[in-house]
């Protein structure tokens, strides 16, 4: 199997440099890949990838399109302002963006999760995000190639 630079920017959501230099055949060990040069990385370089993923409830305008199809959107008003609210208050107390996988749950079933995880600590969230943003690149990869 092999997937198109390009293809691979969308799934890693642009995060920085992982696109260019993950390796592998098929999804598990493009993922093993990332996740090895994620653990090379800074904590600024890990939170710079978890950053580049889309925020959860965003206006799905300003989403791409995979985050769109996997994110769905709502029009409750309630969902969509308890996730304004939640997405502002973990950035300013963890530093980076939450970043979940969302496997086709509807806004409104993030909502309990997004609040569990705000109260944990910054090296649990940081190491959950990654988590997350590998669980996402898998799910897209092993879509990709089927």
């Amino acid at each position: 199997m092999t997937i198109a630079r390009q293809k691979l920017d969308a799934i890693f959501e642009r995060a920085p440099s992982l696109a260019e230099r993950v390796r592998g055949n098929d999804p598990a060990s493009i993922v093993e890949s990332a996740r090895a040069l994620i653990g090379q990385m800074s904590e600024r370089e890990r939170i710079a990838v978890l950053n580049a993923h889309p925020r959860i409830g965003a206006d799905p305008a300003s989403l791409s399109a995979l985050s769109r199809a996997e994110q769905g959107s709502t029009h409750d008003l309630a969902t969509l302002r308890a996730l304004a609210a939640m997405n502002e208050e973990y950035e300013a107390r963890f530093g980076f963006r939450f970043v979940v996988f969302v496997a086709g749950r509807p806004q409104s079933e993030i909502v309990p999760v997004f609040r569990e995880r705000l109260r944990r600590t910054r090296a649990e969230e940081l190491a959950t995000g990654i988590d997350e943003f590998l669980a996402i690149a898998q799910d897209r990869l092993k879509r990709a190639a089927t």
